[in-house]
């Protein structure tokens, strides 16, 4: 179906439509052709079994979709209800015979609910301030970081907190700022004169790291890891400077232009790369489908679809080549969390494990239903507060009690498990896994370092 050139640029109606899709860019009929309505989706699904309403259901959702591009359905505020409702966790395509990919289907019917009904007033104004003022440009992500860390170091987070002035905000934002992480300096700033960060001995593979941008902003520890593990299994890391936001954020909240924008941005950054190594699962979910977005644009599609076949998680890619395996113990009782866009996205679950269960003396204690969603989906926590409260507390009912830990593979469900330990009275810590494994390899440091003192000592005594 040929799309002019004019029509991929603008904001205007597309000569060629599908039903009452009037807009460039529409739902591929493909992704909901095999959908025979069973209903086998139904109880994977968060929204279903909150409402147990059809229309919150992924079978209701695509008939919706598929409704629409017959000519039976208005995209109006009826239809943006349920696709905006939607976490987007694709646990329904994991769950469905078919494999039908809903998730898909949602993100391109969130573009034509935006193109159709615009955002206003101060919900605009935000929205443009985040999504195109802020995570696509580094200097402004880094001066971002440097008033979080200057908020926080220099006592006015206590000062707000103590005073309760942060409480003017809605309940939700003064519940995301009380388990807001300690802000570090980012690693992007930190090796901005360095083209390679040299592997720890010898040299097997050369890999490029996503920083990312809240990533690297409010869990630039985790970055610091995961080049921390790279470096320690014989992997030269490169950061490329022209990388940007991955665009997730963009087009799980309709804007597919602002989305190739950056996909384009991240391909050409990362073109000499054989391996692009990503932290966070969410990102990589999204960079792995960058070619989705390219449908109308041959060329970018092909060149999206080579960039797709590089990416890969950290755990996957360490658990794939292989990593040194540490000999010092750690004693503690870890439970692990399923990212939704790492289990169901990416179809990474057993390779995570395995990186914990080589770590001597911890001891991984499963979670029923770790796979269902925490209720965070991007900024699904703060667009949707209620329902992905509902949908933490039951995430929480399947948390251990008796673990230390919970660990994980991306940074908005940190924040979310983060703020459902703090609401509920638990006292586990949260980590990422890559921190596990490189926390691991510093205790494996320590204990070399007291041997070869012991030893200093032993000799200067004889």
């Amino acid at each position: 179906m040929r799309v002019k050139e004019r029509d991929l640029n603008q904001n205007i109606p597309c000569p060629t439509t599908l039903g009452n899709y009037l807009w460039k860019d529409f739902p591929d009929e493909k992704k909901w052709a095999d959908c025979v309505h069973c209903g086998m989706c139904l109880e994977s699904c968060p929204t279903y079994e909150q409402t147990g309403e059809e229309q919150h259901s992924p079978r209701g959702r695509v008939y919706l979709i598929k409704a629409v591009a017959e000519g039976k359905l208005n995209v109006n505020e009826h239809f943006m209800d349920p696709v905006f409702a939607c976490l987007d966790c694709r646990a329904c395509t994991t769950a469905c015979p078919a494999n039908v990919d809903v998730g898909g289907l949602i993100e391109e019917a969130r573009g034509q609910v935006r193109q159709a009904i615009p955002l206003k007033g101060m919900k605009k104004a935000v929205n443009k301030f985040f999504l195109h003022g802020v995570f696509p440009h580094q200097s402004r992500l880094n001066t971002l970081g440097g008033i979080l860390k200057f908020y926080q170091k220099s006592g006015m987070q206590k000062v707000v907190r103590k005073t309760k002035i942060i409480n003017v905000m809605p309940k939700h934002l003064v519940e995301m700022e009380s388990i807001m992480p300690k802000v570090t300096q980012s690693v992007r700033r930190k090796y901005k004169n360095k083209t390679l960060i040299k592997a720890k001995g010898e040299t097997k593979h050369e890999v490029a790291l996503l920083t990312g941008c809240v990533m690297d902003v409010m869990f630039s520890d985790i970055n610091e890891s995961t080049i921390n593990v790279l470096t320690r299994n014989g992997n030269d890391v490169s950061i490329p400077k022209n990388q940007t936001c991955c665009g997730a954020l963009h087009v799980h909240a309709g804007d597919r232009d602002m989305g190739r924008k950056l996909a384009k941005q991240n391909i050409e950054a990362f073109e000499g790369a054989e391996k692009i190594i990503v932290n966070a699962a969410g990102c990589g979910c999204m960079m792995k489908e960058y070619a989705e977005l390219f449908r109308e644009e041959p060329k970018w599609r092909a060149r999206a679809e080579k960039f797709e076949n590089k990416v890969e998680d950290i755990s996957k890619y360490l658990h794939d080549t292989g990593f040194v395996k540490p000999k010092t113990r750690v004693n503690t009782r870890v439970t692990y969390h399923d990212a939704c866009h790492l289990a169901h996205g990416q179809g990474v679950r057993q390779e995570p494990r395995e990186l914990l269960l080589d770590i001597p003396g911890l001891e991984l204690i499963p979670m029923p239903n770790s796979d269902r969603c925490c209720g965070s989906a991007g900024i699904y926590n703060l667009t949707n507060p209620e329902m992905a409260d509902a949908i933490l507390k039951s995430k929480m009912e399947n948390v251990p009690e008796d673990v230390e830990m919970i660990s994980m593979g991306n940074p908005g469900c940190m924040l979310q498990m983060a703020l459902g330990v703090q609401k509920y009275g638990r006292n586990q810590k949260i980590v990422h896994t890559v921190q596990l494994l490189d926390w691991a390899y510093q205790k494996d440091a320590e204990h070399v370092k007291e041997e070869k003192s012991h030893g200093t000592e032993k000799n200067q005594n004889q």
